[in-house]
Protein backbone atom coordinates (compact mmCIF):
# COMPACT_ATOMS: atom_id res chain seq x y z
CA UNK A 1 0.00 0.00 0.00
CA UNK A 2 1.19 3.42 -1.35
CA UNK A 3 -0.09 6.35 1.00
CA UNK A 4 -0.59 10.14 0.73
CA UNK A 5 -0.47 11.73 3.69
CA UNK A 6 -1.67 15.20 5.24
CA UNK A 7 -0.06 16.47 8.55
CA UNK A 8 -0.33 20.04 10.19
CA UNK A 9 3.05 19.21 11.56
CA UNK A 10 5.88 16.89 11.25
CA UNK A 11 8.55 17.72 14.38
CA UNK A 12 9.38 15.16 16.66
CA UNK A 13 9.96 18.26 19.44
CA UNK A 14 6.66 19.89 18.80
CA UNK A 15 4.78 19.61 22.45
CA UNK A 16 1.39 19.42 20.60
CA UNK A 17 1.62 17.41 17.42
CA UNK A 18 5.46 15.98 18.34
CA UNK A 19 2.94 12.33 18.47
CA UNK A 20 1.95 12.44 14.31
CA UNK A 21 5.90 11.64 13.41
CA UNK A 22 5.20 8.28 15.61
CA UNK A 23 2.27 7.43 13.64
CA UNK A 24 3.62 7.73 10.37
CA UNK A 25 6.33 5.51 12.01
CA UNK A 26 3.82 2.93 13.25
CA UNK A 27 2.16 3.03 9.92
CA UNK A 28 5.30 2.78 7.45
CA UNK A 29 5.50 -0.70 9.46
CA UNK A 30 2.22 -1.59 7.91
CA UNK A 31 2.93 0.59 3.86
CA UNK A 32 5.30 -0.08 0.76
CA UNK A 33 5.53 3.66 0.87
CA UNK A 34 4.44 7.06 2.81
CA UNK A 35 4.78 10.53 1.17
CA UNK A 36 3.76 13.26 3.79
CA UNK A 37 2.79 16.41 2.66
CA UNK A 38 2.73 18.96 5.66
CA UNK A 39 2.36 22.60 6.80
CA UNK A 40 5.24 22.84 8.91
CA UNK A 41 8.40 20.36 9.38
CA UNK A 42 10.72 20.25 11.90
CA UNK A 43 13.03 17.79 13.29
CA UNK A 44 12.67 14.06 12.38
CA UNK A 45 13.60 10.63 11.98
CA UNK A 46 11.66 9.00 9.85
CA UNK A 47 11.73 5.09 8.13
CA UNK A 48 13.68 5.25 4.61
CA UNK A 49 10.07 4.23 3.10
CA UNK A 50 8.76 8.00 4.03
CA UNK A 51 9.36 10.83 2.52
CA UNK A 52 8.27 14.88 3.94
CA UNK A 53 7.59 17.38 1.91
CA UNK A 54 7.12 20.78 3.75
CA UNK A 55 4.50 23.45 2.12
CA UNK A 56 6.79 26.11 4.00
CA UNK A 57 5.22 27.55 7.03
CA UNK A 58 7.96 26.88 9.15
CA UNK A 59 10.19 29.18 6.79
CA UNK A 60 7.48 32.15 6.88
CA UNK A 61 5.92 31.48 3.64
CA UNK A 62 2.39 33.16 2.85
CA UNK A 63 -0.93 31.81 2.16
CA UNK A 64 -0.74 31.61 -1.44
CA UNK A 65 3.04 30.69 -1.52
CA UNK A 66 1.91 27.69 0.56
CA UNK A 67 -0.99 26.87 -1.57
CA UNK A 68 1.52 26.76 -4.46
CA UNK A 69 4.00 24.76 -2.91
CA UNK A 70 1.56 22.32 -2.02
CA UNK A 71 0.36 21.93 -5.21
CA UNK A 72 3.86 21.39 -7.04
CA UNK A 73 4.59 18.66 -4.05
CA UNK A 74 0.75 17.20 -5.17
CA UNK A 75 1.57 16.92 -8.22
CA UNK A 76 5.06 15.95 -8.06
CA UNK A 77 3.97 13.03 -6.19
CA UNK A 78 1.26 11.85 -8.20
CA UNK A 79 3.11 11.83 -11.27
CA UNK A 80 5.92 9.87 -9.95
CA UNK A 81 4.07 7.37 -8.23
CA UNK A 82 0.80 5.43 -7.38
CA UNK A 83 -1.00 6.37 -4.64
CA UNK A 84 -3.55 4.06 -3.07
CA UNK A 85 -5.12 6.63 -0.43
CA UNK A 86 -4.93 9.69 0.89
CA UNK A 87 -5.10 10.17 5.30
CA UNK A 88 -5.48 13.80 6.07
CA UNK A 89 -4.70 14.17 9.48
CA UNK A 90 -6.13 17.71 11.72
CA UNK A 91 -5.91 19.43 8.49
CA UNK A 92 -9.08 19.50 6.45
CA UNK A 93 -8.28 22.28 4.50
CA UNK A 94 -5.75 19.86 2.57
CA UNK A 95 -8.52 17.62 2.18
CA UNK A 96 -10.67 20.03 0.25
CA UNK A 97 -7.56 21.59 -1.66
CA UNK A 98 -6.63 18.09 -2.99
CA UNK A 99 -10.16 15.89 -3.23
CA UNK A 100 -10.68 17.13 -6.77
CA UNK A 101 -7.47 15.86 -7.92
CA UNK A 102 -7.53 12.71 -5.85
CA UNK A 103 -10.85 12.19 -6.93
CA UNK A 104 -10.53 12.09 -10.77
CA UNK A 105 -7.57 9.80 -10.00
CA UNK A 106 -9.84 7.29 -7.91
CA UNK A 107 -7.65 8.27 -4.31
CA UNK A 108 -9.85 7.22 -2.13
CA UNK A 109 -9.59 9.72 0.77
CA UNK A 110 -9.68 9.22 4.84
CA UNK A 111 -9.70 12.66 7.23
CA UNK A 112 -9.15 12.58 10.71
CA UNK A 113 -10.83 15.34 12.90
CA UNK A 114 -10.82 15.50 16.43
CA UNK A 115 -11.72 18.90 18.06
CA UNK A 116 -15.25 20.70 18.84
CA UNK A 117 -15.12 23.47 16.61
CA UNK A 118 -17.12 22.94 13.46
CA UNK A 119 -15.78 25.19 10.32
CA UNK A 120 -16.70 25.24 6.91
CA UNK A 121 -13.90 23.80 6.07
CA UNK A 122 -14.72 20.89 7.68
CA UNK A 123 -17.94 20.56 6.81
CA UNK A 124 -16.82 20.61 3.43
CA UNK A 125 -14.15 18.02 4.25
CA UNK A 126 -16.48 15.43 5.73
CA UNK A 127 -18.61 15.59 2.12
CA UNK A 128 -15.41 15.13 -0.33
CA UNK A 129 -13.84 12.52 2.37
CA UNK A 130 -14.66 8.86 2.15
CA UNK A 131 -14.61 7.98 5.37
CA UNK A 132 -14.01 10.44 8.51
CA UNK A 133 -12.36 8.79 11.78
CA UNK A 134 -11.82 10.63 14.94
CA UNK A 135 -10.75 9.46 18.25
CA UNK A 136 -13.83 9.57 20.63
CA UNK A 137 -17.31 9.54 18.83
CA UNK A 138 -17.97 12.88 21.28
CA UNK A 139 -14.47 14.61 19.39
CA UNK A 140 -16.33 15.08 16.29
CA UNK A 141 -18.70 18.17 15.52
CA UNK A 142 -20.15 17.05 12.73
CA UNK A 143 -22.81 14.76 11.00
CA UNK A 144 -21.97 11.11 12.02
CA UNK A 145 -22.79 8.82 8.23
CA UNK A 146 -19.01 8.83 7.73
CA UNK A 147 -17.96 8.32 10.70
CA UNK A 148 -15.47 5.76 12.18
CA UNK A 149 -13.87 5.56 15.82
CA UNK A 150 -11.18 4.49 15.86
CA UNK A 151 -9.21 5.19 19.10
CA UNK A 152 -6.71 7.81 20.47
CA UNK A 153 -3.66 5.70 19.17
CA UNK A 154 -1.37 6.70 22.47
CA UNK A 155 2.32 5.14 21.97
CA UNK A 156 2.03 2.93 25.24
CA UNK A 157 5.46 1.61 24.55
CA UNK A 158 6.64 5.31 25.18
CA UNK A 159 3.84 5.90 27.79
CA UNK A 160 4.08 3.33 30.21
CA UNK A 161 4.74 2.55 34.12
CA UNK A 162 8.68 2.00 34.66
CA UNK A 163 8.75 1.18 38.72
CA UNK A 164 8.95 5.01 39.57
CA UNK A 165 7.02 5.98 42.80
CA UNK A 166 5.24 8.73 43.12
CA UNK A 167 7.05 12.41 44.66
CA UNK A 168 6.41 13.13 48.31
CA UNK A 169 4.76 15.32 49.10
CA UNK A 170 2.30 14.11 46.27
CA UNK A 171 2.40 16.19 42.95
CA UNK A 172 -1.08 16.95 41.22
CA UNK A 173 -0.48 17.45 37.42
CA UNK A 174 -2.10 19.40 34.39
CA UNK A 175 -0.29 19.07 31.18
CA UNK A 176 -1.55 21.28 27.74
CA UNK A 177 -1.39 24.47 26.50
CA UNK A 178 -2.31 27.37 28.43
CA UNK A 179 -5.34 28.57 26.75
CA UNK A 180 -8.73 29.24 28.25
CA UNK A 181 -10.76 26.04 26.82
CA UNK A 182 -8.33 24.49 28.94
CA UNK A 183 -9.97 25.60 32.46
CA UNK A 184 -7.02 25.73 34.14
CA UNK A 185 -9.11 28.48 37.11
CA UNK A 186 -11.04 25.78 38.34
CA UNK A 187 -8.01 23.42 39.12
CA UNK A 188 -6.40 26.80 40.94
CA UNK A 189 -9.68 27.42 42.98
CA UNK A 190 -10.33 23.09 43.72
CA UNK A 191 -6.31 23.77 44.95
CA UNK A 192 -7.61 26.07 47.18
CA UNK A 193 -10.60 24.15 48.75
CA UNK A 194 -8.23 21.08 49.07
CA UNK A 195 -5.62 22.98 50.98
CA UNK A 196 -8.26 23.78 53.58
CA UNK A 197 -10.33 20.54 53.74
CA UNK A 198 -7.27 18.17 53.36
CA UNK A 199 -4.28 19.68 55.40
CA UNK A 200 -1.70 17.76 53.86
CA UNK A 201 0.91 19.12 51.69
CA UNK A 202 0.73 19.07 48.10
CA UNK A 203 1.88 20.26 44.71
CA UNK A 204 -0.08 21.28 41.62
CA UNK A 205 2.35 21.05 38.46
CA UNK A 206 1.05 23.02 35.62
CA UNK A 207 3.22 21.78 32.46
CA UNK A 208 2.73 23.77 29.41
CA UNK A 209 2.81 26.93 27.14
CA UNK A 210 0.30 29.57 25.58
CA UNK A 211 -0.50 28.50 22.23
CA UNK A 212 0.16 32.14 20.91
CA UNK A 213 0.26 35.94 21.69
CA UNK A 214 -3.56 35.96 22.35
CA UNK A 215 -3.52 33.07 24.86
CA UNK A 216 -0.59 35.86 26.75
CA UNK A 217 -3.81 37.61 28.63
CA UNK A 218 -5.25 34.04 29.81
CA UNK A 219 -1.75 33.29 31.47
CA UNK A 220 -1.42 36.47 33.27
CA UNK A 221 -4.71 36.01 34.53
CA UNK A 222 -3.64 32.74 35.59
CA UNK A 223 -1.01 33.71 37.90
CA UNK A 224 -2.85 36.85 39.42
CA UNK A 225 -5.45 33.79 40.77
CA UNK A 226 -2.39 32.51 42.08
CA UNK A 227 -2.03 35.26 43.92
CA UNK A 228 -5.73 35.84 44.66
CA UNK A 229 -5.94 32.43 46.57
CA UNK A 230 -2.00 32.54 48.06
CA UNK A 231 -1.00 29.54 46.16
CA UNK A 232 2.27 30.44 45.50
CA UNK A 233 3.62 27.42 47.67
CA UNK A 234 1.81 25.04 45.84
CA UNK A 235 1.28 25.71 42.19
CA UNK A 236 3.96 25.96 39.64
CA UNK A 237 3.88 26.70 36.54
CA UNK A 238 6.82 24.79 33.96
CA UNK A 239 7.29 25.07 29.90
CA UNK A 240 5.81 22.29 27.73
CA UNK A 241 8.06 19.72 27.13
CA UNK A 242 9.13 17.27 23.52
CA UNK A 243 6.67 14.09 23.86
CA UNK A 244 9.73 12.51 24.75
CA UNK A 245 9.78 13.84 27.99
CA UNK A 246 6.30 13.21 29.29
CA UNK A 247 6.29 10.19 30.66
CA UNK A 248 9.21 10.94 33.23
CA UNK A 249 6.75 13.80 34.46
CA UNK A 250 3.61 11.16 34.24
CA UNK A 251 5.54 9.03 36.66
CA UNK A 252 6.37 11.44 39.28
CA UNK A 253 2.79 12.35 39.90
CA UNK A 254 0.07 11.01 42.26
CA UNK A 255 -3.02 12.18 40.32
CA UNK A 256 -3.23 13.84 36.63
CA UNK A 257 -5.84 16.12 36.17
CA UNK A 258 -7.31 17.14 32.26
CA UNK A 259 -10.28 20.12 32.44
CA UNK A 260 -11.36 20.01 29.15
CA UNK A 261 -14.94 19.84 28.71
CA UNK A 262 -16.71 17.19 26.39
CA UNK A 263 -16.07 17.68 22.28
CA UNK A 264 -12.36 17.25 22.92
CA UNK A 265 -10.08 13.73 23.02
CA UNK A 266 -7.33 15.29 25.02
CA UNK A 267 -4.86 12.61 24.56
CA UNK A 268 -2.79 13.68 26.99
CA UNK A 269 -5.47 11.99 29.71
CA UNK A 270 -4.89 8.91 28.01
CA UNK A 271 -1.10 9.04 28.24
CA UNK A 272 -1.19 9.71 32.06
CA UNK A 273 -4.00 6.63 32.06
CA UNK A 274 -0.96 5.12 30.14
CA UNK A 275 1.37 5.62 32.74
CA UNK A 276 -0.57 3.68 35.27
CA UNK A 277 -1.61 7.47 36.82
CA UNK A 278 -5.24 7.70 37.75
CA UNK A 279 -6.57 10.69 35.70
CA UNK A 280 -9.55 13.05 36.56
CA UNK A 281 -11.26 14.35 33.72
CA UNK A 282 -14.15 16.54 32.58
CA UNK A 283 -14.74 14.98 29.35
CA UNK A 284 -17.74 12.58 28.47
CA UNK A 285 -16.55 10.94 26.18
CA UNK A 286 -13.74 9.09 28.74
CA UNK A 287 -16.32 7.10 30.31
CA UNK A 288 -16.09 4.11 28.58
CA UNK A 289 -12.25 4.20 28.97
CA UNK A 290 -13.06 5.02 32.80
CA UNK A 291 -14.98 1.98 33.06
CA UNK A 292 -15.65 0.88 36.98
CA UNK A 293 -13.56 4.18 38.33
CA UNK A 294 -16.06 6.76 36.29
CA UNK A 295 -17.86 7.63 39.92
CA UNK A 296 -14.37 8.24 40.99
CA UNK A 297 -12.83 10.07 38.04
CA UNK A 298 -15.12 11.80 36.03
CA UNK A 299 -16.14 15.20 37.85
CA UNK A 300 -18.63 18.20 36.57
CA UNK A 301 -16.87 20.84 34.34
CA UNK A 302 -16.05 24.12 35.68
CA UNK A 303 -17.21 22.83 38.82
CA UNK A 304 -14.13 23.08 41.41
CA UNK A 305 -16.12 21.80 44.79
CA UNK A 306 -16.73 18.90 42.89
CA UNK A 307 -12.61 18.63 41.32
CA UNK A 308 -11.43 19.15 44.81
CA UNK A 309 -13.37 16.50 46.49
CA UNK A 310 -12.69 13.93 43.93
CA UNK A 311 -9.22 15.05 44.79
CA UNK A 312 -9.14 14.40 48.11
CA UNK A 313 -10.47 10.83 47.69
CA UNK A 314 -7.68 9.48 45.69
CA UNK A 315 -5.14 11.38 47.63
CA UNK A 316 -6.39 9.86 50.57
CA UNK A 317 -6.88 6.48 48.81
CA UNK A 318 -4.78 3.09 49.77
CA UNK A 319 -1.81 3.51 48.04
CA UNK A 320 -2.41 -0.58 46.70
CA UNK A 321 -6.24 0.58 45.34
CA UNK A 322 -4.60 3.83 43.31
CA UNK A 323 -1.81 0.84 42.13
CA UNK A 324 -5.33 -1.12 40.66
CA UNK A 325 -7.05 1.56 38.99
CA UNK A 326 -3.92 2.33 37.20
CA UNK A 327 -3.39 -0.96 35.94
CA UNK A 328 -6.96 -1.07 34.95
CA UNK A 329 -6.93 2.41 33.21
CA UNK A 330 -3.81 1.28 31.40
CA UNK A 331 -5.41 -2.22 30.43
CA UNK A 332 -8.31 0.09 28.98
CA UNK A 333 -6.19 2.68 26.62
CA UNK A 334 -4.07 -0.34 25.50
CA UNK A 335 -7.61 -2.15 24.38
CA UNK A 336 -9.18 0.90 23.21
CA UNK A 337 -6.29 3.69 22.10
CA UNK A 338 -2.95 2.04 21.58
CA UNK A 339 -0.94 3.41 18.37
CA UNK A 340 -1.63 -0.26 17.05
CA UNK A 341 -5.20 -0.27 17.27
CA UNK A 342 -5.27 2.68 15.34
CA UNK A 343 -2.81 1.44 12.16
CA UNK A 344 -5.06 -2.04 12.47
CA UNK A 345 -8.13 -0.06 12.23
CA UNK A 346 -6.93 2.63 9.50
CA UNK A 347 -5.19 -0.21 7.10
CA UNK A 348 -8.88 -1.88 7.19
CA UNK A 349 -10.71 1.33 6.18
CA UNK A 350 -8.16 1.92 3.23
CA UNK A 351 -8.45 -1.33 2.32
CA UNK A 352 -12.13 -1.91 2.38
CA UNK A 353 -12.32 1.55 0.48
CA UNK A 354 -10.15 0.16 -2.13
CA UNK A 355 -12.08 -2.89 -2.73
CA UNK A 356 -15.43 -1.08 -3.42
Amino acid sequence: MRLLWFNLATDADDPILGFTTRWIEAMARRAEFIHVITMRAGRYELPENVRVYSVGKEKGYSEPRRAVEFYRHLFRVLREDRIDACFSHMIPIFTVMAAPILKAKGIPIVTWYAHPSLTWTLKLAHHLSDRMVTSLETTYPYRKDKLVVIGQAIDTDLFASDGTPPEEPPIILCVGRLSPVKDHPTLLRAAALLRERWGKPFRVVILGGPAGPKDEPYVRSLHRLVEELDLKDIISFHPPVPQKDLPGWYRRCTVYVNLTPTGSGDKVALEAMACGKPSIVANEGFRKTLGRWTPHLLFRHGDPEDLAHKLAILLTMDIHERAVMGEQLRKAVLKQHSLERLTDNLVGIFRALQER
